[in-house]
């Protein structure tokens, strides 16, 4: 796992920054209280989501409401993000679930939940909240944590983070069970049932015994019992038979009853419906001859249409129509007649102008006698044209008048005729169809009561061949067969009960040695397990010290590489050995032994890295089947000076160590700054923190 980039918007001194980071070593340098740590605070938030404390208040920056990180790293030559956010409000400051998303390459792969993302963290590197602030994470002034720490908890501590510890809540656990399982064996060997077994089977086998000898009665009484029932069900079936023949002939009596009353009831119907047939028949005859009349008025007034040569099957809607017509052509005469008056009259007015005056009277030019002569002679003719043309007019208009009164009148009769010639035509029409109904019903009542005359005489026929001293002595019959059963069938029963009481003594016995059969046999399991037990607890109780020697031979060859890496060739040779609970010892070239309380500040802080780094190793290969791939150092220069060259010492092991992927270390020294393969410097500018990269 490799962080690539990481952006910070609201997050301590940081309004908003981004980081880029490489591959290999990583420093942030700057002065005290610029923001580098926050940085680290920053990396941890963003990948687990839960606070250092019980609050998020120490990630929000100052007055602001709102706050964001977003971390980009590669694993598997793949590209993941992290989104995460921070809210405050009036109780305090929350992370903001909304804004959580983690996405692979472009596609989303948790989001909302902080348990989904940790989860599918984990899933791909191995990391936990825990490893990664125990192992992966040196904060400030903890370097040395688990140096100075009382040798017991040492050992405490680093046998939970490489699973040792397992092995002892496993041996407490199992004295759980073996004591359990010796308690359960006590319970099993006091059981009366267990201590009395042969007891109980000899109770089954006489149980057995009883049931056997039962059963054998109860297949002599069966015989018995079909017997009877047989007897039984032949006297009932004939005995139900005529009681059926019985209730069939009181059922036949009351229809008897019942069709005589019908037959009457339908004579009755059929003369009605014969009296409204002759009534209804004189209706329609009455209705028929009113039609015939008033078709025949119709048709005098059509022909009146004929006589003026129109078609007389015209409806009244286009006779109508037709009046309008007529209308529209007289109002046209009239209006053609009044032009042709005052035509004449102008041509009259004319004549009288040119008799008195030498002038014409339309342009007023001087006329000489023959000019005039001739205009007076086509004026004349003119009139005589008019008077002509007049005559005609009102001659078409007379014509037009008479059409329209013949036409007016026969609309005036039709619209009084025809409504009252359909009425009556509908009327025909229902009462045909309700004097055919009638006469279906007549005929239905004649059918019905042949009908019922036939049933009638049946009925009479059925009810002859009932004979009611069948009946009584069948009845006594049956009851003599009934109480031969019902004796047999008492005498069975009790005998079944008495079987299902042996049955459920038998069941309780069998029941019993069954379970007592159980527990002797997961008695003799139980002493088997307690055996097994004892074994495995004392198997946990010798593994783990042999697992811790191994761990602690390879921590103690693990770190003392790593300190001659950090020591060089410049600095004295210290050897390092470590002993049960985790404790380190240097020796020097003299081969004089030291506690760690007795090195220098520079050799404990160079021992502690070492110590850190070789057990990061170890932890991660056995929690996570790969080593540490990625260390975050906060001021690891503690208690380290130029002048000895313990800090470029420690700078140089450390961008020496290839074999962690990425480290990214915090420090204020420039000295330690200048061993790193990207340099990112911190400064502070009116209270916000600015990155720069000096790679």
């Amino acid at each position: 796992m490799r962080i690539k980039s990481l952006q910070l918007e609201n997050i301590r001194s940081h309004s908003k920054t981004t980081i880029p980071f490489v591959a290999g070593f990583n420093c942030l340098v700057g002065g005290v209280g610029r923001g580098k740590s926050s940085v680290l605070y920053a990396i941890d938030f963003a990948l687990f989501g839960d606070p250092l404390g019980r609050s998020y208040e120490y990630l929000l920056r100052e007055r602001a409401d709102a706050g964001k990180i977003v971390i980009q790293f590669v694993n598997g030559g793949k590209t993941y993000t992290i989104f995460r956010g921070l809210r405050r409000h009036e109780k305090g400051t929350s992370q903001d679930m909304e804004q959580l998303k983690f996405f692979e390459n472009d596609k989303l792969v948790a989001s909302a939940k902080n348990e989904a993302v940790t989860e599918q963290l984990k899933a791909l590197t191995g990391l936990d909240k825990d490893l990664f602030r125990e192992i992966v994470w040196v904060r400030q002034e903890h370097l040395k944590e688990l140096l100075d720490v009382a040798p017991r908890q040492r050992q405490t501590k680093l046998d939970q983070l490489f699973g040792l510890s397992d092995y002892e809540v496993a041996w407490s656990s199992l004295a759980t069970f073996q004591r359990d399982y010796k308690v359960e064996k006590g319970v099993y060997e006091r059981d009366a049932d267990v201590v009395g077994v042969d007891k109980l089977q000899a109770e089954y086998n006489k149980a057995v015994e009883e049931f056997s000898s039962i059963e054998n009665q109860l297949q002599n009484l069966g015989k018995e019992l079909s017997q009877a029932e047989s007897a039984l069900k032949e006297a009932t079936s004939r005995l139900e038979n005529l009681e059926e023949l019985r209730k069939k002939t009181e059922e036949l009596r009351e229809k008897e009853i019942q069709l005589q009353t019908n037959i009457a009831n339908i004579e009755d119907i059929s003369a009605k419906l014969a009296d409204e047939n002759e009534k209804k028949k004189s209706l329609i005859h009455e209705l028929e001859e009113r039609l015939k009349l008033m078709e025949m008025q119709e048709n005098s007034h059509r022909n009146k249409l004929q006589e003026a040569e129109l078609k007389s099957d015209q409806t009244i809607e286009e006779l109508r129509k037709y009046l309008f017509t007529i209308e529209d052509q007289m109002a046209s005469i009239g209006s053609e007649q009044e032009a042709t008056k005052r035509e004449i009259q102008t041509s009259q007015n004319r004549i009288s102008s040119l008799a008195t005056e030498n002038k014409c009277p339309l342009c007023l030019q001087n006329l000489t006698g023959d000019y005039k002569k001739g205009l007076l002679e086509r004026l004349h003719e003119e009139n005589a044209e008019h008077e002509k043309r007049l005559l005609e007019l009102q001659k078409n208009l007379d014509e037009l008048e008479g059409l329209h009164s013949v036409v007016d009148l026969v609309v005036s009769n039709l619209q009084a005729l025809v409504p009252r010639i359909e009425e009556i035509k509908g009327r025909v029409a229902e009462e045909r169809e309700f004097l055919n109904k009638l006469s279906a019903e007549f005929e239905d009542a004649q059918q019905q009561e042949k009908r019922l005359r036939g049933q009638l005489s049946a009925t009479r026929a059925e009810i002859t061949k009932f004979d009611v001293t069948d009946l009584e002595s069948t009845r006594k019959l049956r009851d003599a067969a009934f109480e031969q059963y019902s004796a047999t069938k008492s005498r069975l029963e009790m005998m079944e009960r008495s079987k299902g009481d042996i049955a459920l003594r038998m069941d309780d016995l069998k029941e019993r040695l069954d379970h007592a059969q159980q527990k002797i046999e997961k008695m003799e399991k139980i002493e088997k397990l307690l055996e097994v037990i004892d074994g495995i607890r004392g198997a946990y109780r010798s593994i783990q010290p042999k697992l811790r020697s191994e761990f602690v031979m390879y921590l103690q060859r693990t770190v003392q590489q790593e300190l001659d890496e950090l020591v060089g060739y410049a600095g004295p040779t210290l050897t390092v050995k470590i002993d049960e609970t985790y404790t380190p010892f240097v020796s020097g070239e003299g081969g004089y032994e030291r506690e760690v309380s007795n090195l220098s500040g520079g050799e404990r802080t160079l021992l502690a890295f070492a110590y850190r780094i070789g057990l990061g190793q170890l932890i991660m290969q056995s929690r996570t089947g790969h080593g540490l791939y990625m260390l975050l150092l906060d001021e690891p220069t503690e208690s380290l000076g130029r002048e000895d060259g313990s800090v470029d010492r420690l700078a140089e092991a450390i961008s020496r160590l290839k074999a962690i992927e990425q480290i990214i270390a915090v420090t204020h020294s420039e000295a330690f700054a200048e061993k790193a393969e990207h340099v990112i410097r911190v400064e502070k500018e009116a209270g916000a923190s600015r990155v720069s990269v000096e790679s």
